[in-house]
């Protein structure tokens, strides 16, 4: 009778749970999490990879001018940093025995002596040393000033030896100033030693157009290293990497909300632009170069702007 009981309180049982199970709320999908990400594309096109190396300005060419007699500089005529023409007049030199002789010039009017010997410039060029100015003493053969020849102007190229496969002569190059200027050169020649200590060969680079620059400058030649012509290239911003930075990959896009990884060989880099050796993308493909960051190998996106080419 008690097991008839238990079995009827079951029965009875059974519907209330079923009742309170399909009346409990069914829990809410959460909603997916998209990234704001903007996009881009494949650039088929030439890309360089340069190298750097420091030089120096200097005037291959420097013209000594020296006193051929002892006296005194009457006057000069230049300041250091001048522009002199060939045959300009530089000093004026006396002599004593020019100035007992000029004191005949008062009782015979057919003697004429100015007591001044003029030097005169032996070439154009800018002064860069000025030794002289005037009533300094000098002696017969003393360095009066050095006039430097401006065509001679050209800059030191000091490449590792090692490396000197890429300082080839007839080889274009770029030479970066201090001041973010930037000249077009061309390397004509080396020098036929290597600094004992650094191991570096001179080369010498021949500036396209002429500027007035003083010597000793120290500049930054680039020489191109490589270079691919239609290439596939990609902005920098694209590219994403571990942390020991030997793998690299892309976010593409599939579909309009969806991103993947892909993973790429990475080939040179200028500026802001690297080469994608492989794989081979298309011009329709989308890479995300923005809001890539962090993000899973499979991710979903929201395009806010992008990039056309």
């Amino acid at each position: 009778m008690s097991n008839n009981r238990t079995l009827f309180a079951i029965a009875l049982l059974i519907p209330l749970i079923s009742c309170n199970n399909s009346s409990s709320p069914k829990k809410e999908e959460s909603p997916k999490v998209s990234t704001p990400v903007t996009v881009t594309a494949i650039e088929n096109t030439s890309i360089s990879e340069m190298i750097s190396f420091n030089a120096v300005s200097m005037y291959q060419r420097k013209n000594i001018v020296k006193s051929t007699i002892n006296g005194y500089v009457g006057k000069s005529f230049i300041n250091q940093g001048d522009i002199v023409q060939a045959g300009k007049q530089l000093y004026a030199i006396k002599t004593k025995e020019g100035d007992a002789l000029s004191k005949l010039n008062s009782n015979d009017s057919l003697f004429l002596f100015t007591n001044k010997l003029s030097i005169v410039a032996p070439t154009s060029g800018v002064v860069i040393e000025s030794n002289k100015q005037t009533n300094d003493y000098i002696n017969d053969g003393e360095q009066l000033c050095v006039i430097a020849g401006q065509s001679s102007f050209v800059f030191l190229l000091n490449v590792p030896f090692e490396q000197n496969k890429y300082a080839v002569s007839g080889r274009n190059c770029s030479i970066l100033l201090p001041d973010s200027t930037v000249l077009s050169g061309t390397i004509t020649g080396k020098l036929a030693t290597v600094d004992p200590a650094s191991q570096t060969q001179s080369f010498i680079v021949k500036p396209s157009s002429y500027t007035l620059l003083p010597e000793n400058l120290s500049v930054l030649v680039q020489i191109i290293k490589s270079k691919k012509d239609n290439a596939q290239v990609i902005d920098k911003s694209c590219l994403l990497s571990d942390e020991t930075m030997e793998n690299f990959w892309v976010m593409k896009l599939i579909n309009d909300t969806t991103a993947v990884k892909i993973g790429i060989t990475k080939g040179i880099s200028e500026g802001n632009k690297v080469e994608i050796v492989s794989p081979s993308f298309t011009r329709k493909d989308r890479i995300i170069n923005t809001g890539n960051y962090g993000l899973p190998d499979t991710a979903f996106v929201n395009i806010i702007h992008r990039l056309n080419r």
